[in-house]
Protein backbone atom coordinates (compact mmCIF):
# COMPACT_ATOMS: atom_id res chain seq x y z
CA UNK A 1 0.00 0.00 0.00
CA UNK A 2 1.33 3.19 -1.00
CA UNK A 3 1.94 5.63 1.81
CA UNK A 4 0.42 9.44 1.25
CA UNK A 5 2.60 11.97 1.04
CA UNK A 6 2.09 14.79 3.47
CA UNK A 7 1.21 18.28 1.89
CA UNK A 8 1.21 21.34 3.74
CA UNK A 9 -2.44 22.95 3.76
CA UNK A 10 -2.36 27.02 1.89
CA UNK A 11 -5.50 29.31 1.95
CA UNK A 12 -5.23 31.86 -0.92
CA UNK A 13 -7.11 34.91 0.48
CA UNK A 14 -8.14 38.52 -1.19
CA UNK A 15 -9.10 37.24 -4.77
CA UNK A 16 -12.46 37.40 -6.92
CA UNK A 17 -12.10 33.78 -7.31
CA UNK A 18 -11.21 31.01 -9.81
CA UNK A 19 -11.85 30.69 -12.41
CA UNK A 20 -10.00 33.82 -13.54
CA UNK A 21 -11.63 37.01 -15.41
CA UNK A 22 -9.28 39.91 -15.78
CA UNK A 23 -7.20 40.59 -12.94
CA UNK A 24 -3.90 40.40 -11.78
CA UNK A 25 -4.56 38.42 -8.36
CA UNK A 26 -7.10 36.12 -10.11
CA UNK A 27 -4.15 35.36 -12.80
CA UNK A 28 -1.88 34.66 -10.21
CA UNK A 29 -3.57 32.28 -8.33
CA UNK A 30 -4.75 30.54 -11.52
CA UNK A 31 -1.13 29.82 -11.93
CA UNK A 32 -0.11 29.00 -8.30
CA UNK A 33 -2.58 26.74 -8.71
CA UNK A 34 -1.16 24.96 -11.97
CA UNK A 35 2.25 24.76 -10.66
CA UNK A 36 1.66 24.22 -7.22
CA UNK A 37 -1.07 21.95 -6.88
CA UNK A 38 1.38 18.83 -6.51
CA UNK A 39 3.20 20.15 -4.04
CA UNK A 40 0.62 21.78 -1.53
CA UNK A 41 -2.93 21.43 -0.64
CA UNK A 42 -4.75 24.58 -1.98
CA UNK A 43 -7.48 26.61 -0.77
CA UNK A 44 -8.66 29.37 -3.04
CA UNK A 45 -11.30 31.80 -1.23
CA UNK A 46 -13.57 32.89 -4.19
CA UNK A 47 -16.90 35.82 -3.90
CA UNK A 48 -20.23 34.03 -4.33
CA UNK A 49 -20.98 37.98 -5.20
CA UNK A 50 -19.20 37.37 -8.30
CA UNK A 51 -20.61 33.43 -8.85
CA UNK A 52 -23.86 32.49 -8.91
CA UNK A 53 -24.59 29.48 -7.82
CA UNK A 54 -25.13 27.87 -11.28
CA UNK A 55 -21.62 28.97 -12.43
CA UNK A 56 -19.82 27.70 -9.01
CA UNK A 57 -17.18 24.16 -8.70
CA UNK A 58 -15.93 22.49 -5.86
CA UNK A 59 -12.84 22.35 -7.32
CA UNK A 60 -10.55 24.30 -9.74
CA UNK A 61 -8.12 21.44 -10.94
CA UNK A 62 -7.16 20.13 -7.52
CA UNK A 63 -7.76 23.34 -5.56
CA UNK A 64 -10.55 23.38 -3.74
CA UNK A 65 -12.81 26.14 -3.87
CA UNK A 66 -14.84 27.88 -1.20
CA UNK A 67 -17.51 30.72 -1.55
CA UNK A 68 -18.13 33.42 0.52
CA UNK A 69 -21.20 35.74 0.00
CA UNK A 70 -19.45 38.65 0.22
CA UNK A 71 -18.11 41.07 -2.84
CA UNK A 72 -13.53 41.14 -3.05
CA UNK A 73 -13.51 44.59 -3.63
CA UNK A 74 -14.62 47.75 -2.30
CA UNK A 75 -15.27 48.11 1.65
CA UNK A 76 -17.04 44.53 1.62
CA UNK A 77 -13.58 43.34 0.94
CA UNK A 78 -12.24 43.90 5.02
CA UNK A 79 -15.66 41.40 6.03
CA UNK A 80 -14.73 38.93 3.03
CA UNK A 81 -11.00 38.89 3.51
CA UNK A 82 -11.84 38.88 7.20
CA UNK A 83 -13.83 35.85 7.28
CA UNK A 84 -11.73 34.20 5.06
CA UNK A 85 -8.55 34.55 7.11
CA UNK A 86 -10.98 33.12 10.49
CA UNK A 87 -12.25 29.77 8.03
CA UNK A 88 -8.74 29.13 6.95
CA UNK A 89 -7.03 29.15 10.94
CA UNK A 90 -9.09 25.82 11.31
CA UNK A 91 -6.87 23.98 8.64
CA UNK A 92 -4.56 25.90 6.75
CA UNK A 93 -0.73 26.06 7.49
CA UNK A 94 0.24 28.83 5.55
CA UNK A 95 -2.22 32.01 4.87
CA UNK A 96 -1.44 33.84 1.65
CA UNK A 97 -2.90 36.70 2.15
CA UNK A 98 -3.59 39.10 -1.56
CA UNK A 99 -4.08 42.54 -0.21
CA UNK A 100 -4.21 44.30 3.30
CA UNK A 101 -8.31 44.72 3.63
CA UNK A 102 -8.07 41.87 6.28
CA UNK A 103 -4.82 42.33 8.14
CA UNK A 104 -6.73 43.83 11.34
CA UNK A 105 -6.99 40.57 11.80
CA UNK A 106 -2.94 39.68 11.84
CA UNK A 107 -1.74 40.55 15.39
CA UNK A 108 -4.52 38.03 16.76
CA UNK A 109 -3.73 35.53 14.67
CA UNK A 110 -0.05 35.85 15.41
CA UNK A 111 -0.86 35.88 19.00
CA UNK A 112 -3.45 32.96 19.45
CA UNK A 113 -2.06 30.68 16.86
CA UNK A 114 1.01 29.27 14.83
CA UNK A 115 -0.35 30.05 11.80
CA UNK A 116 2.02 31.52 8.52
CA UNK A 117 0.69 34.83 6.84
CA UNK A 118 2.48 35.76 3.83
CA UNK A 119 0.85 39.00 2.93
CA UNK A 120 0.92 40.90 -1.10
CA UNK A 121 0.58 44.51 0.30
CA UNK A 122 -0.88 45.21 -3.70
CA UNK A 123 1.32 48.66 -4.00
CA UNK A 124 0.44 51.43 -2.33
CA UNK A 125 -3.09 50.56 -2.00
CA UNK A 126 -3.98 53.67 0.41
CA UNK A 127 -2.62 56.50 -2.00
CA UNK A 128 -4.75 55.00 -5.25
CA UNK A 129 -7.83 58.30 -5.97
CA UNK A 130 -10.50 55.66 -6.06
CA UNK A 131 -10.93 55.56 -2.21
CA UNK A 132 -12.15 58.33 -0.11
CA UNK A 133 -10.20 59.82 3.08
CA UNK A 134 -11.68 57.24 5.71
CA UNK A 135 -10.53 54.63 3.39
CA UNK A 136 -7.19 55.61 2.63
CA UNK A 137 -6.88 55.92 6.55
CA UNK A 138 -7.60 52.73 7.23
CA UNK A 139 -5.60 51.23 4.13
CA UNK A 140 -2.87 53.35 5.72
CA UNK A 141 -3.37 51.60 8.78
CA UNK A 142 -4.13 48.46 7.54
CA UNK A 143 -1.04 48.24 5.29
CA UNK A 144 1.48 49.32 8.55
CA UNK A 145 -0.72 46.22 10.56
CA UNK A 146 0.15 43.90 7.71
CA UNK A 147 3.83 44.52 7.35
CA UNK A 148 4.70 44.09 10.78
CA UNK A 149 2.33 41.20 11.70
CA UNK A 150 2.85 39.21 8.86
CA UNK A 151 5.72 36.36 9.04
CA UNK A 152 6.59 37.39 5.48
CA UNK A 153 5.32 40.89 3.14
CA UNK A 154 6.02 40.95 -0.63
CA UNK A 155 6.19 43.63 -2.68
CA UNK A 156 5.67 43.36 -6.61
CA UNK A 157 8.29 46.02 -7.85
CA UNK A 158 11.84 47.37 -6.00
CA UNK A 159 9.85 50.93 -5.74
CA UNK A 160 7.26 49.53 -3.06
CA UNK A 161 10.27 47.48 -1.75
CA UNK A 162 12.27 50.55 -0.95
CA UNK A 163 8.96 52.39 0.29
CA UNK A 164 9.01 49.47 2.70
CA UNK A 165 11.92 49.16 3.59
CA UNK A 166 12.37 53.33 4.60
CA UNK A 167 8.58 53.25 6.09
CA UNK A 168 8.63 49.77 8.22
CA UNK A 169 12.39 48.35 8.31
CA UNK A 170 11.03 45.58 6.72
CA UNK A 171 13.07 43.48 4.14
CA UNK A 172 10.34 42.59 1.82
CA UNK A 173 11.00 40.07 -0.85
CA UNK A 174 10.48 41.33 -4.27
CA UNK A 175 7.43 39.31 -6.27
CA UNK A 176 6.40 40.38 -9.72
CA UNK A 177 3.36 38.82 -12.26
CA UNK A 178 4.02 36.92 -15.05
CA UNK A 179 3.27 37.16 -18.35
CA UNK A 180 3.43 34.44 -20.29
CA UNK A 181 0.22 33.46 -20.46
CA UNK A 182 -0.75 35.85 -23.64
CA UNK A 183 -0.35 35.23 -26.67
CA UNK A 184 0.10 36.98 -30.49
CA UNK A 185 -2.95 36.53 -32.66
CA UNK A 186 -3.33 37.31 -36.24
CA UNK A 187 -6.04 39.15 -37.86
CA UNK A 188 -8.70 37.39 -39.46
CA UNK A 189 -11.32 38.99 -42.03
CA UNK A 190 -14.01 39.05 -39.35
CA UNK A 191 -11.96 40.75 -37.06
CA UNK A 192 -11.57 44.02 -39.24
CA UNK A 193 -15.51 44.10 -39.65
CA UNK A 194 -15.64 43.96 -36.04
CA UNK A 195 -12.90 46.44 -35.74
CA UNK A 196 -11.85 48.54 -38.21
CA UNK A 197 -9.26 50.56 -37.30
CA UNK A 198 -7.24 46.70 -37.63
CA UNK A 199 -6.85 47.68 -40.90
CA UNK A 200 -4.47 50.66 -39.89
CA UNK A 201 -1.51 51.58 -37.41
CA UNK A 202 -2.94 52.66 -34.30
CA UNK A 203 -2.10 52.99 -30.47
CA UNK A 204 -3.52 50.14 -27.56
CA UNK A 205 -4.60 51.07 -23.97
CA UNK A 206 -6.35 48.89 -21.41
CA UNK A 207 -6.90 49.65 -17.95
CA UNK A 208 -9.02 50.59 -14.98
CA UNK A 209 -11.35 54.20 -15.96
CA UNK A 210 -9.80 56.21 -13.23
CA UNK A 211 -7.80 59.44 -12.27
CA UNK A 212 -4.57 57.26 -11.25
CA UNK A 213 -4.04 55.79 -15.03
CA UNK A 214 -3.86 58.89 -16.24
CA UNK A 215 -6.74 58.06 -18.72
CA UNK A 216 -8.06 62.13 -19.19
CA UNK A 217 -4.38 63.29 -20.54
CA UNK A 218 -3.70 59.93 -22.71
CA UNK A 219 -7.01 60.59 -24.55
CA UNK A 220 -6.84 64.72 -24.80
CA UNK A 221 -2.98 64.18 -26.03
CA UNK A 222 -3.89 61.38 -28.89
CA UNK A 223 -7.09 63.62 -29.89
CA UNK A 224 -4.79 66.74 -30.42
CA UNK A 225 -2.12 64.96 -32.28
CA UNK A 226 -1.48 64.34 -35.88
CA UNK A 227 -0.55 60.75 -35.26
CA UNK A 228 -2.09 57.50 -34.65
CA UNK A 229 -5.48 56.61 -33.48
CA UNK A 230 -5.97 55.56 -30.04
CA UNK A 231 -8.05 52.57 -29.01
CA UNK A 232 -8.74 52.00 -25.16
CA UNK A 233 -10.04 49.50 -23.27
CA UNK A 234 -11.65 49.92 -19.97
CA UNK A 235 -14.23 50.26 -17.46
CA UNK A 236 -15.82 53.51 -18.95
CA UNK A 237 -19.57 53.15 -17.54
CA UNK A 238 -18.19 52.54 -13.92
CA UNK A 239 -17.55 56.21 -12.98
CA UNK A 240 -18.40 59.47 -13.51
CA UNK A 241 -14.78 59.94 -14.37
CA UNK A 242 -14.82 57.49 -17.41
CA UNK A 243 -18.21 58.73 -18.73
CA UNK A 244 -17.40 62.31 -19.08
CA UNK A 245 -14.56 61.81 -20.75
CA UNK A 246 -16.55 59.49 -23.23
CA UNK A 247 -19.19 62.28 -23.70
CA UNK A 248 -16.33 64.81 -24.31
CA UNK A 249 -14.61 62.56 -26.96
CA UNK A 250 -17.75 61.06 -28.57
CA UNK A 251 -17.63 62.17 -32.13
CA UNK A 252 -13.79 62.24 -32.35
CA UNK A 253 -13.36 59.09 -35.21
CA UNK A 254 -9.46 59.03 -34.10
CA UNK A 255 -10.66 57.47 -30.47
CA UNK A 256 -12.05 54.57 -29.71
CA UNK A 257 -13.29 54.03 -26.21
CA UNK A 258 -14.70 49.87 -26.14
CA UNK A 259 -15.76 48.64 -23.23
CA UNK A 260 -13.91 46.63 -20.85
CA UNK A 261 -12.88 42.96 -23.09
CA UNK A 262 -12.94 39.63 -20.63
CA UNK A 263 -11.84 37.57 -23.28
CA UNK A 264 -8.55 36.83 -23.34
CA UNK A 265 -8.03 36.41 -26.73
CA UNK A 266 -10.13 39.06 -28.23
CA UNK A 267 -7.96 41.13 -25.48
CA UNK A 268 -4.40 39.67 -26.95
CA UNK A 269 -5.98 40.35 -30.70
CA UNK A 270 -6.27 44.26 -30.26
CA UNK A 271 -2.97 44.85 -28.20
CA UNK A 272 -0.66 41.91 -30.14
CA UNK A 273 -1.38 43.84 -33.51
CA UNK A 274 -1.08 47.69 -31.96
CA UNK A 275 1.76 50.02 -33.28
CA UNK A 276 2.00 51.39 -30.00
CA UNK A 277 1.00 50.20 -26.18
CA UNK A 278 0.55 53.48 -23.89
CA UNK A 279 0.52 53.07 -19.94
CA UNK A 280 -0.84 55.90 -17.36
CA UNK A 281 -0.32 53.90 -14.56
CA UNK A 282 0.70 56.42 -11.98
CA UNK A 283 0.07 54.33 -8.52
CA UNK A 284 1.43 50.97 -7.10
CA UNK A 285 4.22 48.35 -7.99
CA UNK A 286 4.11 46.54 -11.17
CA UNK A 287 1.24 46.28 -13.24
CA UNK A 288 0.06 42.81 -14.88
CA UNK A 289 -1.06 44.80 -18.29
CA UNK A 290 2.36 46.15 -18.30
CA UNK A 291 4.12 43.52 -18.37
CA UNK A 292 2.05 41.68 -20.20
CA UNK A 293 2.63 44.53 -23.55
CA UNK A 294 6.11 43.68 -22.74
CA UNK A 295 6.10 39.92 -23.15
CA UNK A 296 4.02 40.90 -26.64
CA UNK A 297 7.10 42.39 -27.36
CA UNK A 298 5.13 45.57 -27.72
CA UNK A 299 7.47 49.78 -27.82
CA UNK A 300 6.00 50.74 -24.80
CA UNK A 301 5.51 54.30 -23.90
CA UNK A 302 4.16 54.46 -20.32
CA UNK A 303 4.13 57.09 -17.38
CA UNK A 304 7.18 57.93 -16.14
CA UNK A 305 7.22 56.90 -12.46
CA UNK A 306 9.43 54.78 -10.19
CA UNK A 307 7.27 51.75 -10.64
CA UNK A 308 7.06 51.65 -14.13
CA UNK A 309 10.65 52.58 -14.93
CA UNK A 310 11.74 49.53 -12.79
CA UNK A 311 9.22 46.98 -14.37
CA UNK A 312 11.13 48.38 -17.44
CA UNK A 313 14.43 49.02 -16.41
CA UNK A 314 14.87 52.65 -18.28
CA UNK A 315 13.90 50.77 -21.94
CA UNK A 316 10.62 52.18 -22.15
CA UNK A 317 9.62 55.65 -23.93
CA UNK A 318 8.50 58.28 -20.78
CA UNK A 319 6.21 60.73 -20.68
CA UNK A 320 5.07 62.85 -18.01
CA UNK A 321 2.21 65.43 -18.62
CA UNK A 322 -0.14 65.93 -21.84
CA UNK A 323 2.16 68.04 -23.74
CA UNK A 324 5.08 65.10 -23.11
CA UNK A 325 2.54 62.89 -24.78
CA UNK A 326 2.01 64.81 -27.83
CA UNK A 327 5.47 65.01 -28.65
CA UNK A 328 6.16 61.85 -28.19
CA UNK A 329 3.33 60.75 -30.86
CA UNK A 330 3.95 62.99 -33.19
CA UNK A 331 7.98 62.81 -33.59
CA UNK A 332 8.79 58.82 -33.02
CA UNK A 333 9.74 56.68 -35.59
CA UNK A 334 9.46 53.38 -36.75
CA UNK A 335 13.36 52.73 -36.28
CA UNK A 336 13.68 52.87 -32.27
CA UNK A 337 9.39 51.78 -31.91
CA UNK A 338 11.16 48.77 -33.24
CA UNK A 339 13.89 48.61 -30.42
CA UNK A 340 12.15 49.61 -27.72
CA UNK A 341 9.50 46.80 -28.27
CA UNK A 342 12.88 44.25 -28.72
CA UNK A 343 13.79 45.69 -25.39
CA UNK A 344 10.74 44.79 -23.55
CA UNK A 345 10.59 41.51 -24.92
CA UNK A 346 14.19 40.58 -23.27
CA UNK A 347 13.11 41.42 -20.17
CA UNK A 348 9.52 39.95 -19.75
CA UNK A 349 10.97 36.68 -20.96
CA UNK A 350 13.80 37.15 -18.11
CA UNK A 351 11.66 38.25 -15.67
CA UNK A 352 7.67 37.71 -15.88
CA UNK A 353 7.44 34.49 -17.00
CA UNK A 354 5.02 32.13 -14.66
CA UNK A 355 7.33 29.05 -14.10
CA UNK A 356 9.37 32.01 -12.28
CA UNK A 357 7.51 33.83 -10.63
CA UNK A 358 5.06 30.60 -8.96
CA UNK A 359 8.76 29.15 -8.10
CA UNK A 360 9.52 32.22 -5.95
CA UNK A 361 6.14 31.77 -4.64
CA UNK A 362 6.98 27.65 -3.54
CA UNK A 363 10.26 29.25 -2.08
CA UNK A 364 8.24 32.31 0.18
CA UNK A 365 6.03 29.38 1.85
CA UNK A 366 8.72 26.95 2.14
CA UNK A 367 10.59 29.95 4.33
CA UNK A 368 7.43 31.05 6.19
CA UNK A 369 6.89 27.44 7.15
CA UNK A 370 10.50 27.04 8.89
CA UNK A 371 10.26 30.64 10.22
CA UNK A 372 9.09 32.08 13.66
CA UNK A 373 10.17 36.02 13.62
CA UNK A 374 10.42 38.19 10.47
CA UNK A 375 13.60 39.36 8.71
CA UNK A 376 14.26 42.97 9.26
CA UNK A 377 16.79 45.64 7.84
CA UNK A 378 17.00 47.16 11.18
CA UNK A 379 19.23 44.81 12.71
CA UNK A 380 22.31 45.79 10.98
CA UNK A 381 22.87 47.59 13.82
CA UNK A 382 23.26 45.74 16.51
CA UNK A 383 22.01 46.53 20.26
CA UNK A 384 25.77 46.46 21.41
CA UNK A 385 26.68 48.48 18.69
CA UNK A 386 23.81 51.05 19.87
CA UNK A 387 24.52 51.14 23.43
CA UNK A 388 28.33 51.95 22.20
CA UNK A 389 27.47 54.92 20.27
CA UNK A 390 25.13 56.07 23.56
CA UNK A 391 28.23 55.43 25.49
CA UNK A 392 30.31 57.29 22.91
CA UNK A 393 27.61 60.44 23.14
CA UNK A 394 27.83 60.41 27.07
CA UNK A 395 31.58 60.83 26.95
CA UNK A 396 31.55 63.43 24.04
CA UNK A 397 28.97 65.19 26.56
CA UNK A 398 31.28 64.92 29.66
CA UNK A 399 34.49 66.29 27.46
CA UNK A 400 32.58 69.18 26.19
CA UNK A 401 31.44 69.74 29.97
CA UNK A 402 34.92 69.69 31.46
CA UNK A 403 36.43 71.92 28.41
CA UNK A 404 33.47 74.41 29.40
CA UNK A 405 34.31 74.19 33.26
CA UNK A 406 38.27 74.72 32.27
CA UNK A 407 37.75 77.31 29.84
CA UNK A 408 35.48 79.31 32.28
CA UNK A 409 38.18 79.06 35.09
CA UNK A 410 40.91 80.38 33.10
Amino acid sequence: MRKRIHKNQVAVIGTVGLPANYGGFETLTSHLVEHLEERYDLTVYCSGVSYPKNSRMDKYRKARLKYLPFKANGIQSIIYDTVSIIHALFYADVLLVLGVAGAWIFPFVRLFTNKKIIVSIDGIEWKRDKWNLPARMYLWWAEKVAVRFSHIDISDNEGIQNYTALRYGSLSRIVEYGADHVMRVGIEKDDKIKYPFLNEPYAFGVCRIEPENNVAQIVEAFAKSDSLPLVMVGNWDSSDYGRNIRKKYAGDKKLFLLDAIYDQKALDLLRSNTSLYVHGHSAGGTNPSLVEAMYLGLPIVCYGVIYNKVTTENQAIYFSDTEDLIQIINTINMGRLKSTGHAMKKIADRRYTWKHITGLYNLLIVDALSRKTKSSIIPRISATEIKTLLQENAKKKKQKKLIYEFENKR
